[in-house]
Order: C-alpha cells, then sequence, then structure tokens
C-alpha cells in the first residue's frame, strides 16, 4: 500500500536521494555516539586501538587524552591527534579508520509494517524512513504522523503530514532526519 501511494514521486524521490548522497560524501560521514574506530600510529605498537566514541560524543587516546570526536569527520579527528602526538613522537603517522557506524540511528514506531531502530550512513528524510519501516499499515493516521527530536535536551515533536507531501504539496515537511530521531506513526 505505502508503495502504491508512492509511486507518482518514486523518480522524484530517487533523484534527490541521489543527490542528498552525494552532498553528504563531500563533506564526509560525521562521527556519532556509538561509533567504533581504529586508531594507530606507525612504528608505534603500543599506539594500536579501538576506540568508542562515548555517549557525550568525546574518546580516549594515550598521549592524546579526551578529545571530542560528535560531529566531526575521520579526517578532522586524524589531524588532531597526529597534531597532538607531534608533542611526543616526531613525525606521527597516525590512521583512523572508521570500524562501525552505530551512531547514526533513527527510530520508527507505531503503526508501520516493520518498526524498529535503523542505522543510516548518508542523509536519511522521513518519507525514506518510513520505507525503510516497510510502509504504513492500513490503520495508521498518514496525516498525523510526528517526528520526536530532542536538542539541548529539549524534546520536540515536528508534524509530518504524509498526505500533503504525497500529493506534492508542502514537500519541506519530508525534512532530514538526525541521529536520534523518533518517526511515529499513530
Amino acid at each position: 500500500m505505502f508503495y502504491q501511494r508512492l509511486m507518482p514521486f518514486g523518480i522524484l524521490l530517487a533523484f534527490w536521494a541521489l543527490s542528498t548522497t552525494a552532498i553528504a560524501g563531500e563533506g564526509g560521514y560525521m562521527l556519532q555516539p556509538g561509533d567504533i574506530l581504529d586508531i594507530s600510529v606507525w612504528k608505534e605498537e603500543d599506539m594500536q586501538s579501538e576506540v568508542l566514541v562515548r555517549p557525550g560524543g568525546g574518546l580516549s587516546f594515550p598521549l592524546v587524552g579526551d578529545i571530542v570526536a560528535e560531529g566531526r569527520t575521520v579526517k578532522q579527528l586524524n589531524d588532531e591527534v597526529t597534531e597532538k602526538l607531534k608533542a611526543y613522537i616526531p613525525d606521527p603517522v597516525v590512521t583512523v579508520s572508521l570500524k562501525k557506524i552505530v551512531g547514526n540511528t533513527v527510530y520508527v514506531l507505531g503503526r508501520v509494517n516493520k518498526p524498529g531502530e535503523f542505522p543510516f550512513i548518508s542523509t536519511i528524510d522521513v518519507m525514506q524512513a518510513l520505507s525503510k519501516a516497510g510502509g504504513m499499515t492500513p490503520y495508521a493516521e498518514v496525516d498525523k504522523i510526528k517526528i520526536l527530536r530532542r536538542s539541548d535536551n529539549v524534546l520536540q515533536a515536528i508534524v509530518f503530514n504524509y498526505g500533503e507531501v504525497e500529493k506534492g504539496k508542502k514537500l519541506e515537511q519530508n525534512i532530514l532526519l538526525k541521529s536520534g530521531d523518533v518517526v511515529v506513526v499513530p
């Protein structure tokens, strides 16, 4: 049923998904709490570690101490670790690699076919999240969908009217989701 409703906009959505993926690729993936990194320093056997980005967004590495990783690219983090290690190791060759992406997750619940959590690498909007959840059930109140977003410990509800977006109206409702957003389909 969801795909039948989506059919008129399938081509438009496919094009938009490709363009947002390209945009995300330009700046690189932004690290999030829960992501797992491998950090190593060439010719320094004791300086190789699997590192978790903590819930607060930071991580720890020997000689570097605590640094902020959340919201930064792997390259930015690599540059900072290299710079901080220069005080202890002449010309350090640092490699930071993303081992496992766990931090970017949205949740879809309510009257959808496959509720759950959905990790994502590139950007994802409301329509794409609903698609990942297998579409809506026949009894879903598609005009009363809400996106719950927590920002600075304040929870806000963003209204999403599927019927309007389906008709090509008020497309600005189809916002890009952020990690931790919850899409609720009543």
